[in-house]
């Protein structure tokens, strides 16, 4: 078993080494216009068995996945067994505003989270996943003539990347097998670099170059509860809570401004503050969920989440939200989600396909800010399945997002994207005590 736990620690190494690398060489982990301002996208939490469940979990138990949406639900596994999950993401997205049209498609690793037992009926887990990602990149030309007549030729470029992490340690534990407790410890930790450029075509003029560049962590905890109900046969109810603490932030800005002519270069701004000090926060989040089971063959659920990013002071603040002429505003976000998965039979020999698992689901879910007075608003639907291998729980997690977020209405890009998830279930029998030396 200690050679097993070695080569886990190994890979479990790699793949934070290979998160962080991708996130210092400024490659996109998402890419969207919308991500220019805050911090970006909050990504869609969940392995990719949530995510084809149109993203539900709070109510989820199933001892064959790693569901760290609740953190009462790691507690629903066997006991002797370690769990592992690692994920991958990949992006095709359309973007429209009037007659403009463009597209975008990226690739990353999503997540990577391992669990294992404490005690009796407790178990741990610790992971680390996408928080927030930035990324876009557009550009213009000046078409004013007058000013052209003057200057000659400008140029206008603008491009953003980076990524928001959260670190995750959780533990929960059952008590009269029927209700579970969890709580999580979240460290927040990434870089966000945002650029803009103004060239001259007239060497008689001084280029602009400005941005800002983010240095984020914070550090907070999440809650959860679940309570399971016989509702007769094989039948149960599953009703599950959560809440995350808002933090504030920790870090740095840096926003600069330089003045380029020829090799010449002029620094017109530099300025460096510091975050601890300035009362901007991450938003809370309350979630509520329910959900209704059949023995090992069905389950169908929904959640609601609010999350409150009202005091989060990125309104006005320097590299958050000044940012072209959008007005930018954080607000209450909003999210309903639901979804529903059948196994027709796990123990079927002869027909492979029966012991598949399929899901569907859908979500509505409404942005943690606002742009000039406008709702930036989601919807989609989900689809997936879980193909079985070797034994145990082993298995290979397949998953489709198709969902659009905005529209052309008020000036706003209307964005229509296909997403794929794959996920790798690991599941082993460790902590069994030999019975013959």
């Amino acid at each position: 078993m200690i050679r097993k736990i070695e080569r886990v620690v190994l890979l479990s190494v790699f793949l934070v080494v290979s998160v962080l690398a991708n996130a210092q060489e400024g490659t996109y982990g998402a890419y969207s216009p919308y991500s220019i301002f805050g911090i970006g996208d909050i990504s869609k939490e969940g392995t990719a068995y949530n995510k084809s469940m149109g993203g539900t979990g709070i109510a989820t138990r199933n001892k064959r996945f790693i569901n760290y949406l609740n953190p009462a639900a790691v507690t629903a596994r066997d006991s002797l067994a370690f769990m592992a999950d690692f994920g991958l993401v990949q992006n095709n997205s359309i973007y429209q505003q009037g007659d403009i049209r463009s597209g975008h498609n990226t690739f990353n690793i999503y997540d990577f989270v391992m669990s294992f037992p404490i005690w009796r009926s407790s178990a741990f887990m610790v992971g680390i996943t996408p928080y927030s990602d930035v990324g876009y990149d557009f550009s213009s030309i000046e078409t004013d003539p007058e000013i052209i007549g003057q200057t000659g030729n400008i140029s206008y470029d603008s491009y953003g990347t980076g990524s928001i992490y959260q670190l995750f340690l959780g533990a929960g534990a059952t008590f009269w097998k029927r209700l579970s407790v969890g709580a999580e410890m979240i460290y927040y930790f990434g870089n966000i670099d945002k650029v803009t450029n103004m060239d001259y075509s007239n060497s008689s003029y001084r280029s602009l170059n400005s941005g800002s560049e983010l240095m984020l962590n914070g550090l907070t905890g999440k809650f959860g509860v679940q309570w399971e109900q016989k509702l007769g046969g094989n039948v149960s109810m599953i009703a599950g809570a959560t809440y995350k603490l808002g933090t504030k932030m920790n870090g740095y800005v840096t926003n600069y401004r330089y003045a380029n002519q020829s090799s010449v270069s002029d620094t017109l701004r530099y300025s460096v503050d510091t975050l601890g000090r300035s009362g901007m926060r991450f938003g809370d989040e309350l979630g509520l969920g329910i959900a209704f089971k059949g023995s090992d063959k069905w389950s169908a659920e929904i959640n609601y989440l609010r999350s409150n990013w009202k005091r989060s002071g990125m309104n006005k603040a320097e590299g958050f939200s000044v940012v072209g002429d959008s007005r930018f505003n954080t607000t209450i976000s909003h999210s309903v989600r639901a979804g529903f998965e059948i196994v027709p039979n796990r123990n079927d020999i002869r027909y492979y396909f029966r012991r598949c698992a399929y899901r569907a689901g859908v979500y509505y879910d409404k942005a943690y800010y606002q742009l000039d007075g406008n709702n930036v608003n989601s919807m989609g639907i989900t689809l997936g399945m879980t193909l079985p291998v070797f034994r145990w729980y082993n298995g290979v997690s397949l998953g489709v997002d198709l969902g659009q977020r905005a529209s052309t209405r008020n000036n706003m890009i209307r964005e229509r994207y296909v997403t794929l998830n794959v996920g790798f279930n690991i599941h082993d029998i460790w902590f069994q005590k030999p019975r013959y030396n």
